[in-house]
Parts: C-alpha cells; sequence; structure tokens
C-alpha cells in the first residue's frame, strides 16, 4: 500500500502544525511537502519513517504526474 503524506499525518492524528513540529520545519514547509511543491530532504524523510512506521518505498513523495511524460504534437 503507497501512503501520502497526508495519509501518513491524518493516520497519525496530527495537525501539520504537530506534524511539522515533530519533523522540526515550519508548518508552511510541511504544507509544501504535502502538496508537491517542494520535496523533504534525508534527515526529514528519516523522522517520516520513524513516526510513521512505513517504509521509504511505500511512501510518495511526488506527485504520480511527475514521473510521466507528456506526448506533445509539435
Amino acid at each position: 500500500m503507497k501512503w501520502t503524506l497526508k495519509a501518513i499525518r491524518t493516520n497519525l492524528n496530527l495537525t501539520q502544525s504537530e506534524m511539522a513540529e515533530k519533523l522540526g520545519v515550519s508548518k508552511e514547509t510541511y504544507q509544501n511537502y504535502e502538496n508537491y511543491k517542494t520535496y523533504p530532504d534525508v534527515p526529514v524523510i528519516k523522522k517520516i519513517i520513524e513516526l510513521s512506521n512505513i517504509d521509504f518505498d511505500d511512501i510518495i513523495f511526488l506527485p504520480n504526474q511527475y514521473a510521466k511524460s507528456e506526448d506533445k504534437e509539435v
């Protein structure tokens, strides 16, 4: 099963502010992670894994369309 950061936070019964505090980042920074505007660095990823007890491979850090290429007609 794949988990989004929002699903992990909700499963832990935390607000965005509480999750940000546990990760040692600002609420705005955490919101950017959830909204796929920025990607957490390695220490933050490790904290997310520790808090959630979810493997790295099961966490979605980027939106699905990020990995897809678009076919554009010229």
